[in-house]
């Protein structure tokens, strides 16, 4: 297994993030990279390298998953503006305060890093379940949109992968069913005490919601936000539009908690339904793109009839706001098309494969787990893909740990703890953007924040990979 295009394989990712987060113009930055991906598999042709890239763009939807989830990511906004519109996020908001749930910001962080601790079917739902809910009242509380970004992202994937009955834990016991381990579900299963990196994850974003301590760039954006009352940055621009986040209910409506909690509680109970059907019976089978699609279009139409029923919106005006919640969401399916783009553009490089060459040419017993864990992190930070680093690294870590004589649980750990890692706080990883437009955050804004945390579980990580490495080998 080897990569035709050796170091040049690995320029398009680390050119588009290292672009992004100086220039902070995303779209262009994702652009370029993609673009000189094509560039050097055009044998330096730029023309012809510009046409491909273009194409590459193009091609993203022929990939019906990849179509799924962009058009999930623009419906997202027709959710919000419809239970914006009816009054049920400052019904639900009034509840709260009324039971007297959250009256201080502390509570606030607490309850959000709670809620999205309790959904974890699938990643993207939970960062918009957080999100939709959560905004209003981080806004209420002069919150930086930034914190509660960090905290839908490190409630998404990290507890997602410590689940075995969900779509997660089903792809990765087909993988290591395609490696003829055994008894895969066993693996996986003990592999979730040994996730280091989301362990610490998830560990770490509860303490900061509960200790209400922060460090970095998120310390700064708190300050901005509790001194001068700015949740988001001057200068900013977040993923989804002012206009379809902050919009406020029709005149002269009861705010009903209702007309947010029965839409939500539908997208989450259409996920395992829609998991359930795509999978023939079998849950753990299902199509997550297919029941992300179907669980958010299910809680559009009950945001809609719920409005037609109690007469507050007429259907001329449901489709109306169903339009304008999709337009205010395009950039964000703009994103998703090119982070698509830029994945296809490193798996033609071989940018996975190269990498994982060249850490295999150095691996030795105590330090397999270390390594592993760092290549896939690099893997999945560069692609923005957790699923897609699986797909290259077990195939690797699994031959690599029986051949060694090592036992299998702690290298598939590793490998999943590191592709996780990218999923969690890649640019261009569709968890952390779906995170960043829950939040109405600012793309870039949201990495910058959360990089030293994530960085500190990782640094955790690795330590404890590796002694871990020492005291099982």
């Amino acid at each position: 297994m080897t990569s035709d295009y050796g170091w040049l394989s690995i320029i398009p990712p680390i050119l588009a993030i290292m672009l992004a987060i100086k220039t902070r113009q995303v779209f262009l930055s994702l652009f370029l990279g993609i673009f000189s991906g094509w560039v050097i598999i055009s044998g330096g042709d730029i023309f012809s390298g510009l046409a491909k890239a273009v194409q590459a763009c193009v091609d993203v939807f022929k990939d019906e998953s990849n179509t799924r989830v962009i058009i999930f990511s623009a419906l997202v906004g027709a959710l919000i503006t419809l239970t914006q519109s009816t009054g049920g996020v400052h019904g639900f908001i009034d509840l709260i305060q009324k039971k007297k749930l959250v009256h201080t910001r502390r509570r606030a962080t607490v309850l959000s890093f709670l809620v999205g601790c309790c959904v974890f079917i699938e990643s993207s739902i939970s960062c918009l379940v957080t999100g939709t809910i959560f905004h209003p009242i981080f806004e209420r509380f002069k919150i930086s949109r930034e914190k509660l970004a960090y905290i839908c992202d490190t409630t998404s994937s990290p507890i997602c992968i410590l689940i075995p009955l969900n779509a997660w834990g089903a792809y990765v016991i087909g993988l290591l069913s395609n490696e003829k381990i055994e008894d895969p579900f066993s693996t996986f299963f003990q592999t979730i005490p040994l996730n280091f990196y989301a362990i610490l994850s998830v560990l770490l974003v509860g303490f900061i919601a509960f200790s209400y301590k922060d460090f970095g760039a998120m310390k700064k954006a708190e300050r901005r936000s509790l001194e001068e009352g700015k949740t988001i940055a001057d200068g900013a621009v977040p993923v989804i539009s002012e206009e379809v986040s902050s919009l406020k209910p029709k005149k002269g409506i009861p705010h009903r908690a209702l007309n947010m909690i029965i839409p939500i509680l539908t997208m989450v109970i259409m996920m395992p339904v829609s998991l359930f059907i795509t999978g023939n019976g079998d849950l753990t089978a299902g199509s997550g793109s297919t029941s992300v699609l179907w669980a958010v279009l299910s809680a559009i139409v009950a945001a809609g009839i719920l409005a037609m029923i109690q007469k507050i919106l007429s259907l001329h005006e449901v489709m109306e706001l169903t339009i304008k919640g999709i337009g205010g969401l395009i950039p964000l399916a703009i994103l998703m098309t090119f982070a698509f783009a830029i994945g296809d553009t490193c798996r033609t490089l071989g940018t996975g494969i190269y990498v994982a060459g060249v850490a295999d040419e150095f691996l030795n017993p105590m330090f397999v787990a270390p390594l592993l864990f760092v290549t896939s992190a690099f893997i999945s930070f560069s692609t923005g893909t957790s699923w897609g680093t699986f797909a290259i690294m077990i195939p690797i870590a699994v031959p690599t740990a029986l051949l060694m004589n090592l036992a299998l649980p702690l290298p598939v750990a590793a490998v999943l703890s590191g592709s996780v890692f990218g999923d969690h706080c890649s640019p261009i990883s569709d968890t952390t953007m779906v995170s960043s437009m829950a939040s109405a955050s600012d793309h870039i804004d949201h990495v910058r924040t959360q990089i030293p945390y994530a960085l500190t579980a990782a640094a955790g990580a690795v330590m404890l990979f590796t002694l871990f490495g020492l005291l099982l080998n």
